[in-house]
């Protein structure tokens, strides 16, 4: 094969799967400002508080995991240390976050980048899912003992 030749598909095929994440990744952030500057992403934090009570997390941590787990660690890291600051969110809540959020992060932005390189959309969320709720709530049952023995601030 010539090196040009090589050098020429490489070029375009990068530049092909560029434009294909900007198809997807612009248009996300958009919304995400939208639904941020129109306060809707408060409100879907205030519905889901049973999550809060599932992993044993205050009702202050479900927003910056709600923006976490849809939009991305980038702009999660930036909401969660607002959040922690703003509402003292405690160790135990922040530790949650980020073992949640290390398992699944941007869910609608990476699953819709693996499916259009062919990967199935259901398959992948629902493995995800799975894996960080099993996760995070094995580990949110570990802190909560080390909380109860006043072990949490050894950490």
């Amino acid at each position: 094969m010539d090196f040009t030749l090589f050098i020429k598909e490489s070029f375009t095929g990068s530049l092909n799967s560029i434009i294909t994440m900007a198809k997807i990744v612009i248009p996300l952030m958009v919304v995400m400002e939208i639904l941020k500057d129109s306060n809707i992403l408060e409100k879907v934090a205030e519905k889901l508080s049973p999550i809060a009570k599932f992993l044993n997390i205050s009702n202050e941590a479900v927003f910056p995991l709600v923006i976490g787990l849809i939009f991305g660690l980038a702009y999660g890291a930036g909401i969660i240390i607002e959040s922690a600051e703003e509402y003292n969110l405690g160790k135990k809540d922040l530790y949650i976050l980020m073992i949640f959020l290390v398992a699944c992060h941007a869910v609608i932005e990476d699953t819709l980048l693996f499916v259009a390189v062919g990967a199935n959309l259901w398959f992948l969320l629902t493995v995800r899912l799975i894996v960080a709720i099993i996760i995070t709530r094995m580990a949110s049952r570990v802190l909560n003992k080390m909380e109860f023995l006043g072990n949490i601030d050894k950490i």
